[in-house]
């Protein structure tokens, strides 16, 4: 990638109107809109820190939380499952039915989720939950912009202990126009015709380092890199502006339109990726793919890229 100087605008501003019964939530909502409505009828507030880039566990939540939130650790509660050796995989869509339904969430309530808002892989859990509504056709859903930080820093109302949901009736639909295969990746590879976009960091993408969960180093070939860290302010917890997303996706040789398939490992950075190509930038043909280099790698007949090679020598 050649980098190059170049000149960003201001900071994004969530958007804090409440939405109407006829259109979809806006994709992110300010602190403010979210400590004015937390408690409201029809409105659910899911907190999913966890270990997962620091954002704490459910002692964190039990010692102060958003007002009314309910509380589902993202790395244990079952939003992700190993799947035929491959970690971080969607589950299927009946038992994500009844996590969620267990949150008190039904098919006409609005979903408002944050996580700690620490770094741009914390936030990561929050885009990885909200892609999960989006696939599995729910569209009425929303991150709180920057986290509990954000909403901490903003003095806003903070509740200790935890708040019990009444179980609900939640019905899923697979969505696969936001979800690629293993098989699409393979086909968009050879042709060409399809964005690939790598949103480790990267020294993943070159090749120099190589997480525990990929059998090999290196990134799929064809594939451009945006780094999560770039998609967030300074790595924080909160969204850069649509100027700077736009001036970023400019330098990484990335499209804001077209076919577009988001990876990182297991699909959480990516959905991070995903969410800003799709719901910030409007691109409506952005997938995750799922599987993403921890199942690609683990395939031998699939090729691997290594822009930077080391020698094995000491």
């Amino acid at each position: 990638m050649h980098i190059k100087t170049i000149v960003i605008g201001s900071m994004l501003t969530a958007i804090t109107g409440v939405a109407c019964a006829a259109q979809e939530p806006p994709p992110l909502v300010s602190p403010a809109w979210v400590a004015a409505h937390s408690c409201k009828p029809g409105v659910v507030v899911v907190d999913v820190r966890s270990h997962v880039g620091g954002g704490g566990n459910q002692f964190t939540y039990l010692s102060g939380h958003v007002p009314c939130a309910v509380y589902s650790d993202y790395a244990k509660a079952g939003w992700r499952v190993k799947e035929k050796g491959i970690p971080g995989m969607l589950p299927p869509v009946g038992q994500l039915d009844k996590l969620i339904g267990g949150l008190g969430i039904d098919n006409h309530t609005h979903v408002v989720i944050y996580s700690a808002g620490t770094n741009a892989l914390d936030m990561g859990s929050a885009t990885r939950v909200f892609w999960t509504f989006k696939v599995l056709g729910d569209n009425n859903v929303s991150i709180m912009d920057g986290g509990y930080k954000a909403y901490v820093e903003g003095k806003y109302p903070v509740k200790r202990g935890t708040q019990k949901a009444k179980t609900a009736q939640f019905n899923g639909h697979l969505d696969h126009a936001l979800l690629a295969s293993e098989a699409e990746v393979e086909q968009a590879m050879k042709s060409g015709k399809v964005q690939l976009v790598d949103n480790r960091p990267m020294s993943q993408y070159l090749g120099v380092t190589r997480p525990p969960m990929d059998k090999r180093a290196g990134t799929i070939p064809g594939a451009a890199n945006l780094p999560q860290g770039w998609l967030t302010v300074n790595d924080g917890g909160e969204f850069r502006s649509i100027a700077q997303l736009k001036a970023l996706y400019k330098e990484a040789g990335v499209g804001t339109s077209g076919e577009q398939i988001n990876f990182c490992n297991t699909g959480h950075w990516a959905s991070l990726g995903w969410f800003v190509s799709y719901e910030l930038l409007h691109n409506k043909q952005a997938k995750v793919y799922d599987g993403s280099m921890a199942q690609w790698t683990s395939n031998p007949a699939l090729p691997v890229e290594t822009k930077i090679k080391l020698s094995q020598a000491h």
